[in-house]
């Protein structure tokens, strides 16, 4: 079945519409060279981090966004830029860290983000064809400071997480979570303030 042309009065590239939060096809060869650049120094990273471990941090800098002091990140690390993600001062990041960052992750200082969390911006039409003609766009994600991200959580897009939070081991975060509170499931809902 033949794709609709969906931008035939946008003059844009997919990149442009992709940073500018629209409906995007991921075929753009800039948004190719980004996500290559990106695994490149997510490898380098995972290498120095074991056998330079003073060096790992300048090359997690380099991926990045913007690293805070005293951030530190277990790798495996895997994003789709890293250069949309900020991570702020003493926040500690454990094992395999998804952070698919096709929108801007804003993690804020003083965060513990558990083993396994997955933090996704992408997002798909529900409609099959403009899914099936590959069509997709983004919604950032925000974590406040002082916030636990227990081991397994994912974040969905568009959602923001309110300072001292606390989001329990395997929950499904569709929505935004207020600050000081404890929440919990699939979808997950907060269960007690803090």
């Amino acid at each position: 079945m033949p794709m609709d042309d969906y931008f035939a009065d946008d003059p844009r590239t997919n990149l442009e519409r992709m940073l500018a939060g629209d409906l995007y096809i991921a075929d753009d060869p800039e948004i190719a060279r980004r996500q290559r650049r990106a695994m490149r120094l997510a490898a380098r990273y995972q290498a120095a981090f074991l056998k330079e471990p003073e060096a790992a941090g300048a090359v997690l800098t380099e991926l990045l966004g913007a690293v805070g002091e005293g951030v530190e990140v277990r790798p495996p690390l895997s994003v789709d830029y890293g250069s949309n993600i900020t991570i702020g001062a003493r926040t500690f990041v454990n094992y395999n860290l998804t952070a698919l960052d096709v929108a801007p992750i804003a993690i804020g200082e003083d965060c513990q983000i558990g083993p396994n969390v997955q933090l996704l911006t992408p997002t798909h039409p529900v409609e099959p064809g403009p899914r099936r003609d590959k069509l997709e766009a983004a919604r950032p994600i925000t974590i406040g400071d002082n916030v636990w991200l227990g081991g397994g959580a994912i974040v969905c897009p568009g959602v923001s997480i309110g300072d001292n939070a606390v989001i329990g081991a395997g929950a499904v975060v569709t929505k935004d979570v207020p600050a000081h509170v404890v929440a919990v499931g699939n979808p997950a809902r907060p269960v007690r303030d803090i």
